[in-house]
């Protein structure tokens, strides 16, 4: 039998091989450059003050860890980061769940029931988007103070639950799900929660998963907000805490302890993403719904 395997011109091999050792090269060097100052940051929370402030500053982790540490968690600045990590996690756990029940539902209503208006609803959740939270903050914040909430959770969690973006996605990845599927499910006699719990919510498993770290993300960010509402230290966030523990005027920074509440700050995220890295980047570039 006859091969008939085209054979690569000369020096195509060499130049691939050549391209992707190149490419594998920048990508280290990107990841260097990116995780350098975080290394920095994770030896300065292992050091005493007096050790970070010798030139030159150490690249090694130093003694200090569990101590520096636990300093951190259960004694901190103002309040223990213990505390505000809790505060943090409830924030934005409640943030990225209640965006993502309450655009489910608005997505399933605005795409599977028929009533007057419909169009014109979800194009005024849409225009929200031109609305950021700094835009309505004062009156958010009569409403909140006017229901008691502040200083509370709920007074955390409940103005930002809203996203019209999350409610554009879920209503686009639903006009996507064909008609005979609603129709079967219709023949059959389920109704229609019955059809959004045993059928939309599995399929939208990826795109749930997918905004899921994006919006625990946001919340969990979230400054400007808390900041406002919040004048009890116990309910504090941890990007509150963190940037509460810099120094104001002749004030000595306790840099230890501050390195080592970065990193405690980042480790809830960085857990949030790399738990569902598989899922989020199949709910972005998947196709195959």
């Amino acid at each position: 039998m006859a091969d008939n395997r085209i054979e690569p011109p000369p020096g195509m091999v060499e130049k691939r091989g050549s391209a992707l050792w190149l490419t594998h090269l920048l990508m280290i060097a990107g990841v260097l450059v990116i995780f350098f100052p975080i290394w920095l940051a994770f030896v300065a929370s292992t050091h005493t003050q007096q050790e970070i402030a010798q030139a030159p500053m150490p690249v090694l982790p130093g003694s200090h860890l569990i101590e520096n540490y636990t300093r951190a968690l259960f004694s901190g600045v103002n309040v223990p980061v213990a505390t505000m990590l809790m505060n943090s996690m409830v924030m934005a756990l409640g943030i990225a769940l209640g965006k993502i029940a309450i655009s489910l539902l608005s997505a399933f209503a605005i795409v599977y029931f028929r009533f007057p208006g419909r169009r014109f609803f979800f194009w005024m959740i849409f225009l929200t988007l031109m609305l950021p939270v700094e835009v309505r903050i004062v009156p958010t914040y009569q409403v909140v103070a006017g229901f008691g909430l502040l200083n509370s959770y709920s007074g955390l969690i409940l103005p930002l639950i809203a996203s019209a973006t999350a409610t554009f996605l879920f209503r686009q990845f639903f006009l996507t799900v064909p008609d005979e599927l609603a129709e079967a499910a219709r023949v059959d006699g389920a109704r229609p929660m019955r059809f959004f719990l045993d059928i939309l919510l599995p399929m939208s498993r990826t795109n749930i998963a997918a905004l899921f770290v994006i919006l625990f993300i946001y919340g969990w960010n979230q400054y400007l907000w808390p900041l406002l509402i919040t004048t009890n230290p116990e309910m504090n966030t941890i990007v509150m805490g963190l940037k509460q523990m810099f120094p104001s005027g002749d004030d000595i920074a306790d840099w230890p302890v501050i390195m080592a509440t970065s990193i405690l700050a980042m480790v809830p995220p960085v857990i949030v993403v790399i738990s569902m890295q598989k899922l989020f980047i199949r709910g972005l570039v998947d196709s195959e719904k």
